[in-house]
């Protein structure tokens, strides 16, 4: 099993190597591949050192799967060039996921859709994957009408250089600016650029991806994206409403039998999800579930994830495993 990382010396490319060798994902050679300056520089995976390559290399190198998370224009520019030499390529970026001739892929949800004939698919955002692990199963028994999301996003959703900036503003260290203003001991209403309607880009993506995810285009979704100082994940308030009344016992039974999901959701013991313990994880962690009491047939919900794991590299490598699972690759 060949296997190319395109993007590996970036954040989540990193974590991918990382998340790879966890598994123990039966990677038989390694193709590490990044932008030109890093061609040539070293990367070590399960003790052997591999040389970084670039793109035209990788291709030529005629990988079994190509993990990409090197940007949009990377993704637009060479997925179809991968996929074109025989390579299945499972994309993080935003370019593949609305493609109505590409797969939107959360494996605990939709892995079932994947045929042989998929050359390039698409992984979610992080902040879509978290919800829909939660919404997907509670939708099959009660059926969602309208989900209300407010999100608060970690740093590490934009990158290493915002990762350098709240360091440099913890030090008092004038640096690069990865956002327009401050993040440190703040809180920004703009997660990715604002389109023609005044929701971000980010906010759009909850909406149109969690419909074709889930596969119910009548399920109403209004998100709003907050970006924190928080290193180790994203949270979400949710508020679901439901078409059919619900016991919340049974709520927390379903998402407890969930794969994937983990429930802490025990206000007794002031337990509950946070992103400081779901950093490094796999799993998507849910709790704060109460009734709205304002709404009928209405359910609130917390939930957190490690947006760089199950959110991006974990995801991708599930869809991997499932593809090779099924001999479909």
């Amino acid at each position: 099993m060949k296997v190319a990382v395109v993007g590996a010396t970036g954040m989540v490319g990193e974590v991918m190597l990382k998340v790879l060798a966890e598994r123990n994902f039966p990677v038989t050679e390694l193709i590490p591949v990044a932008s030109e300056k890093s061609v040539g520089k070293e990367i070590e995976f399960k003790g052997i050192n591999y040389k970084v390559v670039g793109l035209q290399t990788a291709v030529d190198m005629k990988a079994d799967i190509a993990l990409f998370s090197a940007g949009r224009e990377t993704s637009l520019a060479w997925a179809p060039k991968f996929a074109a030499a025989g390579t299945t390529v499972i994309d993080n970026s935003s370019a593949w996921r609305m493609d109505p001739t590409k797969k939107l892929i959360v494996p605990e949800i939709n892995a079932a859709e994947l045929t042989a004939s998929d050359k390039i698919i698409a992984n979610p955002n992080c902040s879509t994957i978290q919800m829909v692990m939660v919404l997907a199963p509670l939708h099959k028994k009660y059926n969602i009408k309208r989900v209300i999301v407010s999100t608060y996003q970690s740093i590490t959703g934009t990158g290493v250089k915002a990762v350098q900036q709240l360091e440099n503003e913890y030090a008092d260290v004038k640096g690069e600016m990865a956002y327009k203003y401050q993040i440190h001991r703040n809180a920004i209403p703009q997660c990715d650029s604002f389109e023609d309607n005044g929701y971000t880009k980010e906010e759009m993506k909850l909406v149109r991806e969690t419909k074709k995810i889930i596969g119910d285009d009548s399920i109403n979704v209004t998100a709003t994206a907050i970006r924190i100082p928080v290193v180790g994940g994203h949270s979400e308030a949710v508020n679901v409403e439901f078409s059919n009344d619900f016991d919340i016992n049974e709520i927390r039974n379903i998402l407890h039998h969930t794969d994937g999901v983990t429930v802490q959701d025990n206000i007794d013991t002031y337990t509950y999800p946070m992103p400081l313990y779901a950093q490094g994880k796999d799993d998507v962690f849910v709790g704060r579930i109460r009734r709205d009491e304002s709404q009928p047939n209405s359910l609130n919900m917390w939930i957190v994830s490690d947006n760089l794991r199950k959110g991006a590299a974990t995801n991708t490598i599930q869809i991997a495993e499932y593809l090779v699972a099924q001999k479909l690759v």
